[in-house]
Formats: C-alpha cells, sequence, structure tokens
C-alpha cells in the first residue's frame, strides 16, 4: 500500500523543547517529523488521538513502549534497521555498531546511520537511542540538543 493513496491527517504536537509534525491515515500512522512551526492541521481522527495519547503518556513518563499501528516506507535495509531500533530498551542506548551487527552485516554501521536518518517515526522507533561507539552523540534529524533531550528525559524515568 503506498501512502500517497491513503487519505492523510495532518496534526501537530508540542513538546517541552519542540513541534513534532504527526500524519496518520484511516488506518495508521505515517510519520512523525520534527518542524519548526505549525501549518493548518486536518480534522483528527482515531488513529490521530490514539498518537497523541500515547505520545502525551511518553512525555509524561508514564509510556515506554508505543502500541500504535503504523506502516513503514523504505527500503529492505532501512526496514531492517528500523526494525533492529525497536529493539532497543527505553533509556538504553547502543552504538550504529550494535544496530548494524544485530542486522547481520558488522560492517555497515555508516550505512545504519543513514537510514536512522531516514526514519519516519523519530520517537516510536526510537533512533534517538543510538549513539556512536565512543559514547558521543551523533547526527539526529531534529537536531542533537532534541536527541540529547529526549535521551535525559528516559533516564528520568527507567
Amino acid at each position: 500500500m503506498k501512502n500517497s493513496s491513503l487519505k492523510k491527517y495532518i496534526n501537530y504536537y508540542k513538546f517541552p523543547i519542540g513541534i513534532i509534525e504527526l500524519i496518520v491515515s484511516d488506518t495508521c500512522v505515517i510519520s512523525l517529523n520534527y518542524v519548526n512551526t505549525e501549518k493548518n492541521p486536518t480534522n483528527k481522527n482515531k488513529i490521530l488521538e490514539d498518537l497523541i495519547f500515547q505520545l502525551d503518556e511518553y512525555f509524561q513518563g508514564k509510556r515506554k513502549d508505543f502500541n500504535i499501528v503504523y506502516e513503514l516506507q523504505g527500503t529492505k535495509f532501512q526496514k531492517e534497521v528500523w526494525n533492529s531500533l525497536k529493539k532497543i530498551p527505553y533509556g538504553k542506548t547502543c552504538s550504529y555498531e550494535d544496530v548494524a551487527i544485530d542486522i547481520g552485516n558488522e560492517k555497515a554501521s555508516r550505512a545504519v546511520g543513514n537510514a536512522n536518518n531516514k526514519n519516519p517515526l523519530s520517537i516510536i522507533i526510537p533512533c534517538h537511542r543510538v549513539i556512536g561507539k565512543n559514547k558521543t552523540l551523533t547526527g539526529y534529524a531534529g537536531g542533537l540538543h532534541i536527541k540529547e533531550w529526549l535521551l535525559e528525559h528516559e533516564k528520568k524515568f527507567k
């Protein structure tokens, strides 16, 4: 099923240090993207309401895993990486190399980083939990300040 053929609902979620654009269809979550400003939201539907409820719980420290239907659009490799990211426990981190090893391609650390950067479901698929092998924070689509904030947030509630 292609996302372009789905009716899309767009809304915005404000969290303590930013705004996330939420895009859903009638059946699933399509993407969560960090944005600087809100545009005109569309009407809400059940999927969007459930997503907002679960994000509220996450940011209140009450939710550690998301139970939401989503559809991933990407290459086979990207989907392997994103599925590996779902295994990283709340409040923990791992390296790009750890993810590469988990998907059976230990030399693919750089490619894992590129797939991480294309993750359409920030927070739900916790790409913020992947850090450099030397424990330093490295790239994040929302910016390193958001990555650092999310990791600190999870440490408080783990």
